[in-house]
């Protein structure tokens, strides 16, 4: 086992007890293995989660892929079925909020009600200490347990881990947080395991192959609106404004138009009036409505428990994948939230979305954007 994975060395105790989440992919396999092969004693879950009835999904093969590297790894398997908790709180959820005009982030609250939340709960409940995914992320012990970036930048998926308590954390590994994806690879071929060149999963898997926009049109009726140009002017319509994001460039009529007009790109909406605002400028020359230095999140979590320092510098990002941004944070009106400063000017600001703020490495917590 590579001496890279120190998430595992900092919990001490061999033979303890692991429920690992197995997806069917190659992160969450290795993660069994690298475990496995440590000492701990294993058992792999493959979680069930609610889908619609008419979109495919790969769900089955997937578990069938699960089931495959338990038996190759010689652990026990067991099924998990949490679909009447994912429909709730996280498919429903996203539904509503699309209708109110935000952008929501169906993945956090997958990790919080699902992952780190169902499993959890019940992976305790049947006599596991810990539980285990495929994230890249790290867990470093101490009087505070923190949460760290995982190594490999392309792949650290701690914004989708903001929402972890330092109750749940301190029953969590992350066995591939210290490794890169390549290694993970390299590892899975080593164990000879069948997921070791198996494509990494991509999107929420009840879309299916379909574009959201019209995913979205199965539950939320739609509402022909107005498109306006940054003037004001009415100069095209579209099917609702809960179908669409900012900067997006297609979904929506322009009627009137020139055969020298350029594309345009969604710069605000307003989901009560049912209008979106368009603009044909590009990079730094687009001002759109959202853009601005401070925001204001609400649902906030430290992974402390602790808000930090007022009086410090940190960074924060507000989409998956950005790079950090330099800011500090101060309490806003309403109880419960806080104001985010960034230095720059950060583009298309999406209500909805998460805001998450770290110390260097540490992933400290965040909040949802108001």
């Amino acid at each position: 086992m590579s001496n890279k994975v120190k998430t595992l060395n900092s919990k001490k105790g061999l033979k303890k007890k692991v429920y690992v989440g197995l997806s069917g992919g190659v992160d969450s396999s290795v993660s069994a293995a690298l475990l496995k092969e440590q000492g701990y004693d294993v058992t792999g879950v493959f979680i069930k989660v609610w889908q619609p009835e008419f979109v495919k999904c790969n769900w089955r093969e997937d578990r069938l892929d699960a089931m495959r590297v338990c038996a190759k790894l010689d652990i026990p398997f067991k099924d998990l079925d949490l679909e009447d908790e994912y429909k709730k709180e996280v498919f429903d959820y996203m539904i509503r909020e699309y209708k109110e005009g935000r952008t929501p982030n169906p993945d956090v609250m997958c990790n919080k009600s699902i992952k780190f939340g169902g499993f959890l709960k019940w992976a305790l409940e049947e006599g596991a200490d810990y539980i285990a995914t495929g994230h890249y992320a790290r867990v470093e012990d101490g009087e505070k347990i923190k949460m760290l970036a995982g190594v490999d930048n392309n792949k650290d998926q701690t914004y989708f881990l903001w929402t972890i308590t330092q109750e749940r954390l301190k029953h969590v590994f992350f066995p591939i947080g210290d490794l890169e994806k390549p290694e993970v690879r390299k590892i899975a071929k080593k164990f000879d395991l069948l997921t070791a060149e198996k494509k990494d999963s991509q999107g929420l898997c009840f879309v299916g192959m379909v574009e959201m926009r019209d995913f979205l049109k199965l539950f939320l009726p739609e509402k022909r609106g107005d498109v306006l140009s940054e003037k004001g002017e009415i100069i095209g319509y579209h099917d609702g404004a809960y179908y669409y994001t900012l900067g997006q460039r297609h979904g929506f009529i322009i009627t009137e138009k020139t055969p020298d007009d350029k594309p345009r790109f969604i710069v605000g909406k307003d989901v009560n009036k049912n209008i979106l605002i368009v603009s044909d400028k590009t990079g730094e020359q687009i001002k759109r409505v959202s853009d601005g230095k401070e925001i204001e999140i609400s649902n906030i979590n430290w992974i402390s428990g602790q808000e930090p320092s007022l009086d410090k510098k940190y960074q924060a990002r507000i989409r998956y994948r950005q790079p950090l941004q330099d800011c500090k944070i101060s309490r806003g009106l309403a109880s419960g939230e806080m104001v985010v400063i960034f230095d720059e000017v950060q583009k298309a600001i999406s209500s909805g979305q998460s805001l998450v703020v770290y110390d260097g490495e540490e992933c400290l917590g965040g909040g949802v954007i108001k």
